[in-house]
C-alpha cells in the first residue's frame, strides 16, 4: 500500500508542484533579480513535497540562530528529500551549491541559475575554488547565507568524510558556520529508489561555530570540527 500511495498519489503531486512553482519562480526572476522571491517559492515547494510525501519534520535548535545574521549551513546528505526539508524548515534566505550537470537540465537549470544558486565542478579544482570564492562574495555583499553538503553528494550509509569547501567559505566570508543533521531521511527516499515512505524525520541544528580571526590555513581543523559536530547530532540518542 505504501508503494502504491507513493506512485499514485505522492509522485504525481510532487511533479505537479515542481512544474507549477518552478514556472512561477522563473516568472518571478524576470522582476526580482535578487533571488529572494524565488527562495520564498522554493520554501513553498519544499513544504508541498513534505506534505505530499506524508513526511513530518521536527526541527530542534533553531532558537540558537540569529534571524538577522548570515551563516554557512552544513548538513549530512542522504536523500533527494534533504533539500526540500531544509528549505521548508530553515527560515533564512540562502543559496546552495549544485553539481554543474544540474544546470544543464532544461527548466531545472534555468531555475537554479535565475534563483542565484551556484554550480560546482568537482572534477576541476580551479573551477571548484572559483565557486567557493563566489559563495563567500555572495555572503559578504548580499548578506545571504549558503548551504553546503560537505560530503560532496548523497551518501548511501553512515557519514562520508567532509570536503573543506564549507570551512573555506565561512572563513573567507568571516561568518559562523552551522552544523546540522537530518535524522531518518534516508529511510524516506533511499538512493536508487522511487518509493517515498511516510516517516517522522528530525532536523537537528547545532550551535553556530564562529570563524572570526580564522585564516584559510585553519580550514582543515574547522572541517574536522564540523564533521565531529554533525556526527554527534546525527548519532545522538
Amino acid at each position: 500500500m505504501s508503494l502504491l500511495r507513493s506512485l499514485l498519489f505522492s509522485t504525481p503531486l510532487i511533479v505537479l508542484s515542481t512544474i507549477v512553482l518552478g514556472t512561477l519562480s522563473i516568472l518571478a526572476s524576470l522582476v526580482d533579480g535578487s533571488g529572494n522571491t524565488q527562495h520564498v517559492l522554493a520554501r513553498w515547494w519544499g513544504e508541498s513535497l513534505l506534505a505530499f510525501g506524508l513526511v513530518r519534520v521536527r526541527t530542534e535548535g533553531l532558537e540558537q540562530l540569529d534571524p538577522r545574521a548570515t551563516y554557512v549551513f552544513v548538513c549530512n546528505h542522504s536523500s533527494y528529500m534533504d533539500i526540500p526539508a531544509i528549505l521548508a524548515k530553515v527560515p533564512f534566505q540562502f543559496r546552495f551549491f549544485a553539481k554543474t550537470g544540474l544546470f544543464r537540465i532544461p527548466f531545472l537549470g534555468t531555475h537554479l541559475k535565475r534563483a542565484g544558486h551556484l554550480p560546482v565542478d568537482r572534477s576541476n579544482a580551479r573551477n571548484s575554488l572559483k565557486s567557493m570564492t563566489e559563495g563567500a562574495r555572495i555572503i559578504a555583499e548580499r548578506r545571504v547565507s549558503v548551504l553546503l553538503f560537505p560530503e560532496g553528494g548523497r551518501c548511501p550509509k553512515g557519514l562520508r568524510e567532509f570536503k573543506e569547501g564549507a570551512a573555506y567559505i565561512a572563513i573567507k566570508a568571516g561568518v559562523p558556520v552551522v552544523p546540522m543533521a537530518l535524522v531518518g531521511m534516508r529511510e524516506v527516499l533511499p538512493m536508487g529508489s522511487v518509493h517515498i515512505r511516510s516517516r517522522r524525520v528530525e532536523l537537528r541544528i547545532g550551535e553556530p561555530i564562529a570563524t572570526a580571526g580564522m585564516k584559510p590555513a585553519d580550514r582543515e581543523g574547522l572541517t574536522r570540527r564540523l564533521y565531529e559536530e554533525v556526527s554527534r547530532l546525527l548519532y545522538r540518542e
